[in-house]
């Protein structure tokens, strides 16, 4: 199979937070917020660039009342012990920024078909303000990442883990691994959210985003030694500086909220990542729908860390 030389962006307009997952079964799997936060919607298809052709298939719906009401986020798809599992924010329609983590769940080949079934709220230490789940697996054990407000701590979001003890239900300790500390973490809003986990050349790397969702947002990267306690917050290393930001020669603002993904044959890394083409922003950025989703090949540093470089340029 031919290398890929380039991606041509956006890969699927008007889609933020975007997740892909490349399953056993030689598919994308693509998920991402939606401009109207009402609803999950999944695509597949067999190459990264035919997800913006493939059509959505609408997974499950935002409810009319109460929990799940409102501003549904940052959907992610996972494939574990053999069944499907989306994690995703929700909020109320009397409280739209007051959010909370949810999954479910489908027992069947093909997420795209069939019903499924809510497990619920990922329950925390506290019921505060928490979003942008992810999991990973590490020597037998499920981990969970996500980003959630400190009620004793000054700002929005710190990103913390814990262990699973089935693909909806965490048990303690939780621990913080970062929070916004550096003037990059906090322009706007003090924010480290939207966690990926990559895990190559004996590390455990977890990709965050932080500031506002305007051309402030970035992404900044925690290592960890995959030997380490995973569970201490010394652990875990922090850039000074971000590893990748808005490039204005390119009309790149705002790159964030990421996800890792392989080409086709595997060979070659890819980040998943959202971006607006232009600066200004009329009003609040979350009502701007203009963020799309973006693909980008990345390769590794001789001190084997991950090399992003800059958000490419679209295609003309």
């Amino acid at each position: 199979m031919p290398k890929i030389e380039t991606l041509n962006n956006p890969i699927v307009e008007q889609r933020a937070d975007p997740w892909v997952y490349k399953h056993t079964d030689g598919y994308y799997y693509f998920t991402a917020s939606v401009p109207e936060y009402d609803r999950i919607e999944i695509r597949r298809a067999a190459t990264i660039l035919g997800l913006g052709e493939a059509g959505p298939v609408v997974a499950w719906r935002k409810h009319e009342e109460g929990p799940m009401s409102a501003n549904i986020w940052a959907p992610e798809i996972h494939y574990i012990d053999g069944k499907w599992y989306i994690y995703y924010a929700a909020a109320r329609a009397d409280e739209i920024f007051d959010h909370r983590m949810y999954v479910i769940e489908k027992d069947s080949e093909n997420p795209l078909e069939g019903t499924w079934v809510e497990k619920g709220q990922v329950k925390t230490d506290w019921e505060s303000f928490s979003l942008d789940a992810t999991t990973f697996e590490h020597k037998g054990q499920r981990y969970y990442v996500w980003a959630q407000r400190d009620p004793e701590i000054v700002g929005n979001s710190n990103l913390y883990i814990a262990k699973m003890v089935n693909p909806w239900t965490i048990e303690g300790p939780q621990v913080m691994i970062t929070k916004p500390e550096y003037d990059w973490e906090t322009i706007g809003f003090l924010v480290n959210e939207g966690a990926a986990v990559l895990k190559r050349n004996g590390k455990i790397f977890i990709s965050y985003s932080a500031s506002a969702t305007d051309y402030n947002y970035c992404m900044g990267l925690l290592s960890a030694d995959e030997n380490s306690d995973l569970l201490d917050p010394a652990s875990w290393k922090k850039t000074e500086t971000p590893v990748f930001q808005t490039n204005v020669e390119n009309s790149q603002y705002g790159p964030g909220h990421n996800s890792f993904t392989v080409s086709e044959d595997g060979s070659q890394d890819i980040l998943i990542y959202h971006a607006r083409n232009y600066r200004d922003i009329e009003g609040d950025p979350l009502w701007d729908s203009n963020r799309h989703t973006r693909a980008q090949l990345f390769t590794w540093n001789e001190d084997g860390t991950p090399n992003f470089g800059v958000p490419v340029a679209d295609a003309k």
